[in-house]
């Protein structure tokens, strides 16, 4: 007998649908509200979930008793299901880890004076400039289908090492040809004022304007992007280069994200002008600032894994963000330098146990708010009927084990558009 393109899920433990009473993004008290249904059922139609709820409630419908033997049906065995993760910031194009880096900073090397010596950021383009579009779509290809046997469903994708308009361009094409051979979906990135390439090193103002140009009129022109990203930070570009820069994106009608905060403070406000969809790393944020920030809908995603690799003893301020009504997302900040993570289980973790951040507050924030920081919260992020079929299967009893166990993956079934086993 013909399978109807449908999944059915099936003696769920514990379902996570991350439905709450309040609308929009989740801030304070709602960023707990992770909606748990207990011995559940999910059915999943063309991609999409068409119906949830109790087990004994699935089994019991008219239409799925009669469809029941077209459908492919997985026994969750009192597994944990939960909305696939939602990754919003990772650097997925490079070729070659820094292992001279990682030396360098074991032996007390710090993040500037390692980029002073020419590691960092900048000794990642030689390879990303060298590197053809087959081999750089490779290894983004590569990395994708490693976040998804994490749970991970759908992921940011930035460029930024490439930092030419050839090797910009070539890094957001092969982001678009990995995408293609990926079931989930990605959404990319233009993140050409990641740092000042070495060739403009002094002339950082030179550099602005071709990016804001040259590079970014054919990031536009391409549709190769649906954001662009700056890193604004001591060592990479100032306030007023910032703003320029996202003057320029909004003109192009492209989205708007930052690098803001991680190695010094930069008063926010200024920037809510543009409404950035998400402000990334915020380690260090302006008191005075935390007001605008809660009163707009711009997502502060936060990035544990980077803070945890760098030896930092200093994590984001997650509990004072809440408290104040901020958005607060997670991701990995995968990239070869400063987060080599692919684990948005191992993020969470770190969140909960540096950042004091609640398991229930940490998933949440790695789903529907990551949605929220990408601009697909109609889509993305929480099971309900209507959404995409993006679902990750947990071999845990209580979803609070998802957090706890680090350093090991429990996710044993990614769901992607309603297909088991990507």
């Amino acid at each position: 007998m013909p399978k109807l393109a449908g999944l059915l899920l099936v003696n769920i433990g514990q379902l996570l649908t991350l439905r709450a009473p309040v609308t929009g993004l989740r801030r304070s008290a709602s960023l707990s509200e992770i909606g748990i249904i207990e011995d559940a059922a999910v059915l999943c139609v063309g991609g999409k979930i068409v119906s949830l709820g109790t087990t004994k409630e699935a089994l019991r419908d008219p239409w799925l008793k009669k469809n029941r033997k077209k459908i492919t049906e997985i026994d969750c065995g009192g597994r944990v299901v939960l909305p696939g993760f939602v990754d919003s910031h990772t650097h997925p194009v490079f070729t070659q880890p820094r292992l001279v880096d990682f030396e360098k900073r074991i032996a007390g090397a710090g993040y500037e004076e390692i980029a002073e010596a020419g590691g960092g950021i900048r000794s990642s383009i030689d390879g990303v400039r060298r590197a053809s579009k087959a081999a750089l779509a490779g290894k983004v290809l590569g990395a994708l289908r490693d976040l998804a046997k994490h749970g991970t469903t759908t992921v940011e994708a930035k460029s930024g090492y490439g930092l030419s308009l050839e090797s910009e361009l070539k890094s957001l094409e092969a982001i678009r040809a990995a995408a293609k051979q990926w079931p989930g979906t990605v959404v990319p990135t233009f993140l050409g004022a990641h740092v000042v390439p070495p060739e403009y090193r002094g002339r950082s103002r030179e550099y602005v304007e071709i990016v804001c140009k040259e590079m970014m009129p054919a990031v536009a022109k391409g549709k190769l992007a649906g954001f662009v990203d700056v890193f604004c930070d001591r060592g990479a570009f100032s306030a007023e280069e910032t703003a320029h820069i996202f003057g320029a994106a909004a003109e192009s009608g492209l989205g708007i994200r930052a690098h803001m905060g991680q190695l010094s403070e930069t008063r926010i406000e200024p920037f809510l002008q543009f409404r950035p969809t998400s402000l990334d790393h915020m380690d260090n944020v302006n008191e005075a600032d935390l007001p605008a920030l809660a009163a707009s809908d711009t997502v502060a995603t936060l990035v544990p894994g980077a803070n945890y690799f760098l030896g930092l003893s200093q994590y984001p301020d997650a509990r004072r963000l809440i408290a104040a009504g901020v958005a607060v997302a997670l991701a990995t900040d995968y990239n070869p330098g400063t987060s080599p993570t692919i684990s948005m289980p191992m993020a969470m973790s770190l969140a909960c146990t540096h950042m004091k951040m609640s398991p229930a507050e940490a998933i949440a924030a790695a789903t529907i708010n990551g949605a929220w920081a990408l601009r697909l919260a109609d889509r993305k992020g929480s099971v309900e009927p209507g959404k995409d079929a993006d679902l990750a299967v947990f071999d845990v009893e209580d979803y609070r084990e998802i957090p706890y166990w680090f350093g090991v993956n429990r996710c044993v079934q990614t769901i992607i558009g309603g297909v088991a086993g990507c």
